[in-house]
C-alpha cells in the first residue's frame, strides 16, 4: 500500500542526488501542448515566481525575462526532452577495416541538476570498437548534447549516452566517463567549489580490464594543436 508522500524523504532525494529511474520521468501527454503553448504557461509562472519574491517586473531590465526564461526552458536547457529533437545518427560500413577503439574525449556538457534545476557543466569522454559500422564522430556530441538537455542525474545521463550508442552502432562495446561541476552542489547546501563528479559506465569488451584501462589512459592524453 502507497504510504503518504513524506516531504522530508523528497528533500533527502534530492539533496543526496539519488537518481530514482534509469529513464527521465515523463508524463504520457508531456507533448500535448505546443511549444508556443508552454512557452506562454511557464512565463506566466515565473513572472509569479519572480513578483512573489518582491522584484519589480515594471524594471526595463525585468520586464523581459519571464518570457526568456520559458523560452530558454522549451528551445534550449530541455529542448532535449521531445524524442522528435534526437539527432539522426546515421552509421557507415567500417570500409577501411578500422578495428582498434574509437575515442571521442572532452566533450562539453551543460545539463540541468533535477533536483535544483541548476547547472552541471562537465566533460564526457566516449569510446567504441566497431562491429562492422562506424558513426560520424559529430554524432557522438550531439547525443551527449541531446540527453545532456533535460533535467538530469549524472549517473542517467551517462547510461542514455552509453545505450543509444549501443543501439546505433548495434554493439555493446561502448563505455562513457564523465567528469562534472554540480551546482547545486558548488553554490548551494555544502558550497565545496573544489569538487566534481565522475561517473561512469562500460559494456561489452570495456566490461574486461585491459580494455577499459585501455580507455582510460586514452582519456589522460595531454590533446595539443
Amino acid at each position: 500500500m502507497k504510504t503518504e508522500n513524506n516531504t522530508e524523504d523528497f528533500d533527502s532525494i534530492g539533496d543526496d542526488h539519488i537518481s530514482t529511474s534509469e529513464s527521465t520521468p515523463m508524463r504520457s501527454d508531456a507533448f500535448k501542448l505546443s511549444n508556443a503553448e508552454k512557452i506562454d504557461l511557464i512565463k506566466k509562472d515565473v513572472r509569479h515566481i519572480m513578483e512573489t519574491l518582491g522584484l519589480d517586473l515594471t524594471d526595463d531590465s525585468l520586464q523581459g525575462t519571464p518570457n526568456r526564461v520559458a523560452k530558454m526552458f522549451v528551445q534550449e536547457i530541455f529542448g532535449g526532452l521531445n524524442p522528435k529533437d534526437k539527432p539522426k545518427a546515421s552509421t557507415f560500413d567500417n570500409k577501411y577495416k578500422y578495428g582498434e577503439m574509437l575515442v571521442e574525449k572532452n566533450i562539453t556538457v551543460y545539463s540541468t541538476c533535477e533536483h535544483h534545476l541548476l547547472p552541471i557543466v562537465g566533460r564526457a569522454h566516449i569510446a567504441y570498437i566497431s562491429n562492422g559500422t562506424v558513426v560520424g564522430l559529430s554524432k557522438m556530441n550531439r547525443v551527449v548534447d541531446y540527453y545532456a538537455k533535460r533535467p538530469q542525474v549524472q549517473e542517467r545521463l551517462t547510461i542514455q549516452i552509453v545505450k543509444e550508442l549501443q543501439e546505433v552502432l548495434n554493439t555493446e562495446d561502448v563505455a562513457c566517463v564523465m567528469d562534472a561541476k554540480h551546482l547545486c552542489v558548488n553554490s548551494r547546501g555544502i558550497r565545496d567549489i573544489e569538487s566534481s563528479t565522475v561517473t561512469s559506465e562500460f559494456g561489452g569488451k570495456f566490461k574486461e580490464e585491459a580494455t577499459r584501462r585501455e580507455f582510460l589512459d586514452y582519456i589522460k592524453l595531454d590533446t595539443k594543436f
